[in-house]
C-alpha cells in the first residue's frame, strides 16, 4: 500500500493512493498514519480490504498539499557514510561500523514544502536517502533478517545538511543536520510488502534540472536489515521511528571547488524507484 497524509500543515488527514493512482480517503477508517497504526496488523488489513473492495471515497487531489506520510514520529536515526561511492567521493574510509546520529522529528516537512537555507549558511547541501519506517518494537535484534522483519515500510527522505555547521563548527554533526525543514519526507509510506528488495532501488536527485545524484541502494555499506539490527543494540526502536539510511555519491561536498552548495531560489527534485518523488524550492530562513 501507498499511505500518505494530505491537507494543510498540522491538519493532515490519512489517505491511500490506490493501484490506479486514485487518491482515497482513509479518515473514516483510521485516525492517522502513525506508529500505532503500523503496529496494528488488523487495522492495516482493514485498509487493504477496503481498498480491494473499492469502498474508500475518492479525493480530489488538485491543489491538495501532501504532508509527511507519518505523524508523531518518535525519533529519526541517521546513518552517515553508508554508501561506498559516497565515502570515495568525500575521501573517507568506509566505516567499520555504522556511523549513527540523530535528527529531530520537528525537522520533518512535506515532500514539496519549502526548504529554508539557515541564516549564515554558505554550505547547505542535498542528500537523497531511503527512509526506513519501523513497525515493530526492536530491541537487541540478532540478525539482519530480524531487522527486515521489523520494517513497516519505506519512504523518500531528503537529509538536507549544512556542511560548515556539521564539520567546521566543532562538536558532533547535529548542528548541521537539525535546522528547520531539513528533512522533507514522502510523498508516500510504501508498505514493506511492496518493496521486493530494499537493496535494489535507484535513487536520483536534481538541482535546477541538473542530475546530481544517480545511485542505487546496492552500494550501501550496511544494508537495511543490518542497519536495523545494529541500531537496536544501542537504542530501542519503536513503531513510527524512522531511520535515514545514508546517501549515494553526488553531494555538493564531494565536488570540486567551487562547490555548488544550495542557495535561495534553487529547486531540488529527488526520487526513489517505486517510492515517489519530491520537489522543494529553497528560500532564506
Amino acid at each position: 500500500m501507498k499511505l500518505l497524509r494530505v491537507g494543510t500543515a498540522g491538519r493532515e488527514r490519512p489517505a491511500l493512493l490506490d493501484a490506479d493512482g486514485i487518491l482515497r480517503d482513509l479518515s473514516g477508517l483510521v485516525a492517522d498514519i502513525d506508529g500505532e497504526l503500523l503496529a496494528d496488523e488488523a487495522a492495516l488489513d482493514r485498509i487493504r480490504s477496503a481498498a480491494d473492495t473499492g469502498e474508500l471515497l475518492a479525493l480530489d487531489g488538485a491543489g491538495l498539499r501532501i504532508g509527511p506520510p507519518l505523524a508523531r514520529i518518535g525519533k529519526i536515526v541517521c546513518i552517515g557514510l553508508n554508501y561506498h561511492d559516497h565515502a570515495r567521493e568525500t575521501g573517507a574510509e568506509p566505516p567499520a561500523e555504522p556511523v549513527v546520529f540523530l535528527k529531530a522529528p520537528d525537522t520533518v516537512v512535506g515532500p514539496n514544502d519549502t526548504v529554508l537555507v539557515p541564516r549564515g549558511s554558505a554550505k547547505t547541501d542535498w542528500e537523497v536517502e531511503l527512509a526506513v519506517v519501523i513497525g515493530r518494537t526492536a530491541r537487541y535484534l540478532e540478525s539482519a533478517r530480524e531487522g527486515l522483519a521489523h520494517v513497516a515500510g519505506y519512504a523518500v527522505a531528503h537529509d538536507v545538511s549544512e556542511r560548515e555547521f556539521q564539520i567546521e563548527r566543532g562538536g558532533t554533526w547535529d548542528k548541521g543536520k537539525n535546522c528547520e525543514t531539513f528533512n522533507p519526507l514522502g510523498p508516500w509510506l510504501v508498505t514493506a510488502d511492496e518493496v521486493a528488495d530494499p537493496q535494489d532501488l535507484s535513487l536520483r536527485l536534481w538541482v535546477n534540472g541538473e542530475l546530481k545524484q544517480d545511485g542505487t541502494t546496492a552500494e550501501q555499506i550496511f544494508p537495511v536489515g543490518e542497519v536495523v539490527r545494529y541500531v537496536s543494540r544501542f537504542m530501542t526502536l519503536y513503531p513510527g521511528d524512522v531511520i535515514n539510511t545514508g546517501t549515494p555519491a553526488g553531494v555538493a561536498l564531494g565536488r570540486p571547488e567551487p562547490k555548488p552548495f544550495l542557495r535561495a531560489g534553487d529547486v531540488v527534485e529527488l526520487e526513489i524507484e517505486g517510492l515517489g518523488r519530491q520537489r522543494q524550492e529553497l528560500k532564506d530562513a
